[in-house]
C-alpha cells in the first residue's frame, strides 16, 4: 500500500486551517488495533475534500520513523508499527495536529471507462434499487453513469476500489442478508457508494450490473489496475430490462 500512496504526481496545499472551534465541534477519533496498529478517524461527511485530507496525513505519517505502513481508507487512516509505540500520547498529538493543519493533497491519477451490461443475471438486485429509489432502470443507469468517479482507496479485497462522488438518489441500503458468491466485476451500490468486485467473494452491496475489467493481477508490476486519486466512468454497454 506505500507503492500506492507513492504515485502522488502532485500535492497542493489549498485548504485553510482548522479554527480551534471548528476541531472542538468535530475532533477526530483514534484507537488503537491491538498492539502495532492505530486507527485515525476522520470527522465531518463522506466528500472528496475530506479524503484529499487523509492522503494528506498518510502520506505525511508514512516518513515517521516508527511507522511501517500508512494505510489511506474511506475517511481514515491506519498506522502500522514493527514495534508497539513507547509514547502513544505524542503519536496521538502528532496525528491531531497533522490533521489540524488542514492541508490537502490531490491525487491527479489516470481515467478509465468501465463498459458495464446493467440489470439482467448480471444486475440481480437492480429491481431492489428500482424498488428503493422509484425510478425507472434507464433513470437508475444514467444517473449511475454521469459522474466522474473518484478512487478513494483500496480495501476489502485485493483491487477492490472504494469510490466517491455517487449520485444520493440512487443510494440504497446494504442488503440484510449477504450475498456469499458475489462474482468477481460485480457492479454495485452499497448506501451512498458504488464499487466494482475485484473478485469473487461475498457482498452486502446490492449488484446492478457487471464489467469484464481486470481489477487486480498478481502478475504484474503493479497488481492493483487502480490507486487513490484515479477516476472512474461506467459507461453502459448493454441495458437488460
Amino acid at each position: 500500500m506505500t507503492a500506492l500512496i507513492e504515485r502522488t504526481l502532485r500535492a497542493s496545499e489549498n485548504s485553510e486551517p482548522v479554527s480551534t472551534h471548528a476541531l472542538a465541534e468535530a475532533a477526530p477519533r483514534i484507537s488503537l488495533l491491538g498492539t502495532t496498529g492505530l486507527l485515525f478517524e476522520a470527522p465531518g461527511e463522506l466528500d472528496l475534500p475530506t479524503q484529499q485530507r487523509i492522503w494528506a496525513l498518510s502520506h505525511k505519517a508514512s516518513t515517521w520513523p516508527s511507522v511501517r505502513e500508512a494505510v489511506p481508507g474511506v475517511s481514515n487512516l491506519m498506522l502500522i508499527f514493527d514495534t508497539p509505540p513507547r509514547d502513544i500520547d505524542s503519536l496521538t498529538h502528532a496525528l491531531r495536529d497533522a490533521w489540524a493543519e488542514g492541508q490537502a493533497l490531490q491525487l491527479e491519477g489516470k481515467v478509465v471507462e468501465l463498459g458495464v451490461e446493467y440489470g439482467g443475471e448480471h444486475g440481480p438486485h437492480m429491481a431492489d434499487v428500482i424498488a428503493h429509489t422509484g425510478l425507472s432502470i434507464d433513470d437508475i443507469v444514467a444517473i449511475h453513469t454521469a459522474p466522474l468517479y473518484t478512487v478513494y482507496a483500496l480495501g476489502s479485497h485485493p483491487g477492490y476500489c472504494y469510490l466517491g462522488g455517487m449520485d444520493p438518489r440512487i443510494a440504497t441500503p446494504r442488503r440484510k442478508v449477504p450475498v456469499l458468491k458475489l462474482p468477481g466485476g460485480a457492479v454495485s451500490i452499497g448506501g451512498v457508494q458504488t464499487g466494482v468486485s475485484a473478485s469473487a467473494g461475498p457482498s452486502g452491496w446490492n449488484t446492478i450490473g457487471h464489467t469484464s475489467m481486470c481489477f487486480f493481477d498478481p502478475t504484474r508490476d503493479e497488481p492493483a489496475l487502480f490507486a487513490p486519486g484515479d477516476m472512474i466512468r461506467f459507461r453502459a454497454e448493454r441495458i437488460i430490462r
